[in-house]
């Protein structure tokens, strides 16, 4: 489904998505990386990962049209032009935007990596360009674990298609990863090992639910059309379990409708994983607030243990801050809401 049309239809319109200075940025960094034939990316190809190769500007390089119908018929003409480069010995081959199948929960899903090179013994390199830069060497750690995660996907997807051949060419597991140099717009590159977020990422795929199977679950005559009434819509999307959490903002066009439900209901997990983990079998704020009063909750439970010190912290703090010369708690002296301070302890809680 169109998730940002489905949030549309709900009230809750996305802001989710890359913005268009970024996107032309990009672009126009990509394109000065591929000019020429691609000559400055082989060039970097081969200076951090396949040094002992003859040099591409000393080599014969193809760049073979992928051109096709459809993304089934962009994959095959692209399984086809790795097969064919694969068998050319000595020559370099470029491939830009090839698009690969990898099958998810019984469903193919359609990649298209930046760039895909197959070197002269065969061998194939994922090529990820990004337009973060790289400042004396090094990227924001985040970003290039990010980027190392979506080349990990391309690389099992190379595999799959390797896995076709007799004999099955070798996929690197090392990805080149092209940004800025700096603050300019010269490219530099280093190389990316994604042999643990693709072993990773491979044991989530084996694990998924399959979409049948997901289907089967759905109430009878469920439909997430956005043409539908708002109601009906809403009763559809309510019959679909979903637990919300503020990473959800930046990866899920539903995350404003989910966190608008998550406040409704009280859950926790919309202050955060962490915070949801420390609670225990308290899912809600009333539950927590219930617990910290002593109404509810097991006294042995170690997360009801805690906020209930932390509640008497607390009362100990605003009891010696409205004893103090800022007057009486509630009046103009301590807040009403605020913080429980364990002096001997270090640690720190809040508390409402």
């Amino acid at each position: 489904m169109d998730k940002g049309s489905l949030a549309s239809a709900l009230g809750s319109p996305s802001v989710f998505g890359q913005s268009q200075f970024a996107l032309v940025r990009g672009n126009a960094f990509e394109a000065k990386v591929k000019a020429d034939g691609g000559a400055e990316l082989l060039r970097l190809v081969h200076e951090k990962l396949d040094r002992g190769a003859e040099p591409p500007a000393e080599a014969r390089v193809e760049v073979p049209d992928l051109s096709a119908t459809g993304p089934e018929g962009r994959a095959a003409r692209t399984a086809l032009a790795l097969r064919e480069a694969t068998g050319t010995a000595g020559a370099w081959t470029l491939l830009d935007h090839p698009m690969l199948a990898l099958e998810v929960a019984g469903s193919p899903a359609f990649l298209e990596p930046d760039a895909v090179v197959v070197h002269p013994d065969g061998s194939w390199t994922v090529v990820e360009i990004k337009s973060f830069p790289m400042l004396d060497g090094s990227a924001d750690p985040a970003k290039v674990g990010a980027a190392a995660r979506q080349a990990a996907v391309y690389v099992l997807a190379l595999e799959r298609v390797a896995a076709r051949l007799d004999p099955a060419p070798r996929v690197r597991h090392r990805v080149l990863l092209v940004c800025p140099k700096d603050f300019s717009n010269l490219p530099t590159a280093s190389a990316v090992d994604v042999r643990k977020q693709r072993a990773v990422t491979d044991r989530q795929l084996a694990r998924l639910t399959r979409i049948e199977e997901i289907a089967d679950a759905l109430p009878e005559g469920a439909c997430f059309s956005p043409e539908q009434s708002a109601e009906e819509l809403a009763a559809a999307v309510e019959a679909v379990p979903a637990t919300y959490a503020p990473e959800c903002l930046s990866a899920c066009e539903l995350a404003f409708h989910c966190r608008a439900r998550s406040r409704d209901a009280g859950a926790v997990t919309r202050l955060g994983r962490p915070v949801r983990a420390e609670l225990g079998g308290l899912s809600t704020v009333e539950e927590v607030l219930a617990a910290a009063r002593g109404e509810a909750g097991d006294p042995d439970d170690p997360a009801v243990a805690a906020l209930r010190r932390a509640a008497r912290l607390r009362a100990e703090a605003l009891a010696t801050a409205g004893a103090g010369p800022g007057g009486p708690a509630g009046a103009g002296g301590a807040p009403e809401i605020g913080a429980g301070i364990g002096v001997g302890s270090g640690e720190v809680s809040a508390c409402r």
